[in-house]
């Protein structure tokens, strides 16, 4: 693997902290602001916002950009943001230095997951992406839990600051590592928006929502679930979030290593497996042991998903394939705002703090149903002299047909 990979996950690490690390900071910052918990949490609602609307805008703002340069772009922006928020007088203020960071997440992981791929065989594709991606992962084992005890033992500013020193080591690396690749001739954004004419590319991306959405239902509602439901105490939680992350970074790997060998395979185990997990969790959230051992399978099995759909969005939006990976990856986002409101709703409806785990279940069998629908579409598109209304023309589509 190229070392340009080692400077995009680091970027990613950085992306992964900021967007994390605020959930653990929420009563510090309330308190300074003089704000309640609840509108403080606008500082996660903002975040996501942005990054489900920044990723097609700052995708179709670069189009025109040499993607290199684009990228370091981006971490410019994610700096700026980080500092806003560090030094917010007023916490309006730091609402807007979080949307401003937020704006560089989908852009930078859309177009760092083409620039990654490119730089390896095509057989190595998802593999690549994989690494870049280990940075957010790695960030919910590492990031996270040291940037929430910098913040509560020295002041949350710090940890922003220290954030975005990380996005200006992150943006050397870019700057220095990262080869200067073209700007694709002849792509216009006609062209990009031509691959959301491909029903592949769309049911990548709802199998995306519904997949990690899945993960989400559980995981927003684990601090309850596991100090009410399995008896954990308080200070528990972070470390059931640190053995999550240690599933994301396992699963991550595995996904990216087999989706090169077998792309829907990976997807069926995975999603199926996810599916089963999430069902079994109402169960083994009362007892220790066996919730986190569950905690640590959802994130392997969630971000197992991540390598394959990310590649295969980029499989069939070829030739245009910028915009098209950066909405995934504000896909993942939309997927976790929706299934933190369908748990939400079921807790709120009286059927008790386990009740997200079955929310995330039939989401993740949804994303598997789709898999298999959009398994069949292909093979259909696959025969000889196939035409599937709704792809892209025949010139602009690649069909990769895994066994």
């Amino acid at each position: 693997m190229p070392l340009a990979l080692l400077a995009l996950a680091i970027g990613a690490f950085g992306i992964g902290t900021t967007e994390f690390v605020i959930m653990g900071l929420l009563p510090e910052v309330a308190s300074d602001y003089g704000v309640s918990i609840p509108t403080a949490g606008y500082l996660v609602t903002g975040y996501a916002l942005g990054v489900m609307f920044g990723a097609p805008l700052m995708t179709v703002l670069g189009t025109r950009v040499p993607r290199k340069r684009m990228l370091m772009l981006l971490m410019g922006l994610f700096i700026v943001g980080n500092l806003l928020s560090a030094f917010a007088p007023a916490f309006s203020v730091m609402l807007i230095g979080r949307v401003v960071a937020s704006l560089a997440h989908g852009a930078f992981f859309g177009i760092g997951s083409v620039v990654a791929a490119g730089l390896v065989a095509p057989d190595k594709k998802a593999g690549a992406i994989a690494m870049m991606f280990t940075g957010l992962t790695v960030a919910n084992v590492v990031g996270v839990p040291l940037g929430t005890l910098i913040g509560q033992s020295v002041g949350w500013r710090v940890t922003f600051a220290v954030v975005a020193a990380l996005g200006v080591v992150g943006l050397a690396g870019i700057a220095k590592l990262v080869p200067d690749v073209p700007r694709v001739e002849g792509v216009r954004l006609r062209h990009e928006m031509a691959a959301f004419k491909n029903a592949q590319v769309l049911l990548a991306m709802a199998m995306t929502v519904l997949g990690f959405g899945g993960v989400f239902a559980a995981i927003t509602y684990i601090a309850p679930m596991m100090t009410q439901v399995a008896g954990f105490a308080d200070g528990s939680v972070t470390w059931l979030l640190v053995l999550f992350g240690l599933g994301m970074v396992g699963g991550n790997l595995v996904g990216g290593r087999f989706a090169d060998r077998a792309l829907m395979p990976m997807l069926y185990i995975a999603l199926g497996a996810l599916s089963v997990v999430l069902a079994l969790f109402t169960l083994t959230a009362h007892d220790k042991i066996a919730s986190a051992v569950t905690i640590f399978l959802i994130g392997a099995l969630g971000f197992a998903t991540v390598p394959p759909l990310q590649k295969r969005v980029l499989d069939h939006a070829h030739g245009a394939p910028t915009l098209a990976s950066a909405v995934n990856i504000g896909a993942f986002n939309l997927g976790n705002a929706l299934s933190a409101w369908l748990g939400g709703v079921v807790i709120a409806a009286g059927f008790g703090y386990t009740a997200p785990n079955w929310v995330g279940a039939v989401l993740a069998v949804s994303a598997l149903l789709l898999a298999v629908v959009s398994a069949a579409l292909e093979r259909r598109a696959s025969a000889p002299g196939a035409v599937v209304a709704g792809s892209v023309p025949a010139e602009r589509r690649s069909v990769v047909v895994h066994h």
